[in-house]
């Protein structure tokens, strides 16, 4: 049975996640494979807006100064991480969703106008009719070579955590370029698009009963005692 647990998710998400693991009685290592950059970005006129679409935490955390325009209008989040993290920013959560951003854009009743504040690497979205949405990139993730540390790790094999397609493609990516077994490796993916996107050839792959860290940590624990 598979004993060691790693995360691969960018800061500040990992150490959120190995302090949630730690909770849970997981004992967890991590290595960040990504990291978060800010990009400028251009804010439209805050008068042709009426709330905000926010599928990530990193919204807030790399918006920069431009988000300050748009204080008075009311989020709606992806998530509970997300409807926190604009909180703390100071922003009004008009709503909370889970299961991903379509499902909460689908709740929002039109007429609106949304500005969404999106990564670089972000899920397309069906637009209900009465609903105009305005995009913009306000951070990126630029990927990380696997040391060759954690490289040595997953040779004695493990449960990765996955938390996004991006990242499953990558760590997918940086196990072959290292000759590492597939066959060594469990994965355990936030979604079924993440496992998707992780391909085939692993020992085995979970997929969470929802889009959280505490579903993911529960079903990893599960797998590990």
């Amino acid at each position: 049975m598979t004993r060691r647990v790693i995360a691969v998710r960018p800061e500040p998400g990992l150490a959120a996640t190995l302090a949630l693991a730690r909770e849970f009685g997981i004992e967890a290592e991590g290595e960040p494979l990504f990291e978060i950059r800010p990009r400028r970005w251009d804010p439209p006129d805050p008068a042709t807006i009426d709330a905000l679409l926010v599928g990530s935490a990193n919204a807030f955390a790399h918006g920069g100064s431009a988000l300050s325009r748009f204080m008075d209008k009311p989020v709606h989040a992806v998530g509970e991480k997300t409807a926190d993290a604009a909180q703390a920013a100071g922003f009004t959560v008009a709503s909370s969703g889970s299961g991903g951003l379509q499902n909460v854009l689908d709740a929002i009743m039109p007429p609106a106008r949304l500005l969404r504040i999106a990564g670089a690497k972000h899920v397309p979205l069906d637009r209900p009719r009465g609903i105009e949405i305005a995009t913009v990139i306000a951070y990126e993730s630029a990927a990380l070579p696997m040391s060759r540390r954690l490289a040595d790790r997953l040779e004695e094999g493990g449960l990765v955590l996955l938390h996004s397609g991006e990242a499953a493609r990558h760590f997918a990516a940086e196990c072959d370029r290292l000759g590492i077994a597939r066959g060594r490796i469990v994965l355990a993916a936030l979604a079924p698009r993440i496992a998707e996107a992780a391909g085939e050839g692993w020992s085995a792959v979970h997929t969470a009963p929802d889009t959280s860290d505490s579903a993911l940590l529960h079903m990893a624990r599960e797998m590990v005692t």
